[in-house]
């Protein structure tokens, strides 16, 4: 027999010798793992938990030993270093520090060279050459397998800094355009005010004039009423915006009729419809019983059905309501779709705009996650949804307030809005209300 061949057969007897040994190998480790007062994380582990990787990182290293290709040494070293990568982020994922990481490896580095001493000792027969290429190689296992697995963990501490880096200037991001939403929401709000004092301030000139006609006084008074009217709807909605974004506002759970509730609605704004010479239709189950504020959600398609009859000029509104299909939390919807002009991105209220854009990108993210074949048109999203139409020809455009009340009620009850709109076609919300509440037994 050979020196070469001699050598590979006293590596293979001690790869076998360790393979044997490799359930008390792992033991001894984890009873090292626990009794060091420094790896506090380990002892909330498994078994299983604790070892992930480290059973096939010995099964490599002892493939290493008994390789007598250049190839399958190659292949060995690979899977060792694999095993070492995928500790690593286990640990990362179990949360443990970097220190806590070292002292494990170096655990499992003294049990293997207590391991090889032993195994000398029993097998006298074993020349030297073999065993120092046996400890040459466990101390490369060693190395590699803290480098390794420290930068792995390293790699994975970066991204999560990187996460949160993004986190954080998206966050800063989303604040500045709620801000500036919001200024523009103010802005127009003090606008149209300043409108209306400019109306009442007309009217009340015509008053003071002596010799004015006197059909004049009867149209003043009534302008000067449809005015003061104007102006304390639009306070009254500000002041609502402002409790909203205050957090002042606080949802009342209780259960009702949601149909019932959104029939009376529509009725109830039926005559203006009918004064704007419009279609107003109800439509949904006879019964539909949800657990949430009912004042509120009466609000939400109030401001909503009231906006899309001031910019429909032909045709009508469409009030609807439904359950969810789908799985997981029971839901309904309340969808109201106008046969306005849309609006074309010119004119159109900020919020309006943040509402559309949350719509194409929640419907966006919903696509990529779909790793089926192409949905049946029953599974497609429901036409998407709401928006603030842009005004009629000859109608001054709105202050947006409705749609501000609208998103923040929406984000009191737990509730999305959606929005979709075509120029020239009619725009239409959907608001998705959860139909349970946790709090509300």
């Amino acid at each position: 027999m050979s020196t070469a061949q001699r050598r590979n057969d006293h590596l293979a007897a001690i790869a076998a010798a360790l393979a044997t040994r490799r359930d008390a190998i792992l033991q001894r480790w984890r009873e090292a793992a626990d009794a060091d007062p420094e790896l506090t994380t380990a002892s909330a582990l498994s078994r299983a938990q604790f070892h992930d990787h480290i059973p096939e990182v010995l099964e490599a290293f002892e493939r290493r030993l008994r390789a007598q290709q250049r190839d399958e040494q190659e292949e060995a070293v690979e899977d060792e270093l694999e095993g070492a990568v995928g500790h690593g982020l286990v640990r990362w994922q179990q949360g443990y520090q970097q220190r806590e990481l070292m002292r494990e490896w170096r655990h499992l580095h003294l049990i293997l060279v207590d391991e090889l001493e032993n195994i000398a000792r029993s097998r006298p027969e074993i020349a030297a050459a073999p065993w120092k290429i046996a400890r040459r190689e466990l101390a490369r296992l060693a190395s590699d397998g803290v480098c390794e697995s420290a930068t792995q963990y390293s790699r994975l501490q970066q991204m999560e800094a990187a996460g949160r880096l993004r986190d954080l200037e998206q966050a800063l991001a989303d604040l500045g355009r709620l801000q500036s939403e919001r200024a523009e929401i103010w802005r127009e709000a003090a606008h149209d005010l300043r409108g209306s004092l400019g109306v009442l301030h007309h009217v009340t000139t015509a008053l003071r004039i002596k010799d004015a006609p006197e059909p004049i006084r009867p149209e003043a008074v009534a302008m000067m009423r449809r005015g003061v009217a104007s102006m304390h709807a639009l306070l009254d909605d500000l002041i609502s915006l402002a409790r909203l974004e205050a957090g002042h506002e606080r949802r009342q759970i209780e259960a009702f009729d949601a149909a019932a509730a959104l029939r009376e609605l529509g009725a109830t704004v039926q005559p203006l419809a009918e004064a704007r010479q419009l279609a107003l239709v109800a439509e949904g189950p006879a019964a539909l019983s949800v657990q949430g504020d009912q004042v509120k959600i009466r609000r939400i398609a109030q401001n909503l059905l009231l906006n899309a009859l001031k910019y429909t000029e032909r045709g009508g509104v469409i009030l609807t309501w439904e359950e969810a299909a789908g799985e997981g939390v029971p839901r309904w919807v309340l969808c109201v779709q106008d046969t306005g002009p849309g609006f074309d991105g010119t004119v159109v209220p900020p919020i309006a705009l943040a509402l559309k854009s949350a719509t194409e990108e929640a419907h966006a993210v919903s696509e990529r996650s779909d790793e089926s074949s192409e949905p049946s048109p029953e599974a497609q999203p429901a036409p998407l949804l709401a928006s603030q139409s842009a005004p009629p020809t000859g109608q001054p455009p709105g202050e947006g307030i409705g749609l501000a009340i609208v998103k923040r009620l929406c984000e009191l009850l737990d509730a999305t809005v959606e929005l979709h709109t075509e120029h020239g076609k009619g725009s239409t919300f959907r608001v998705i209300f959860p139909r349970q509440y946790p709090s509300a037994g």
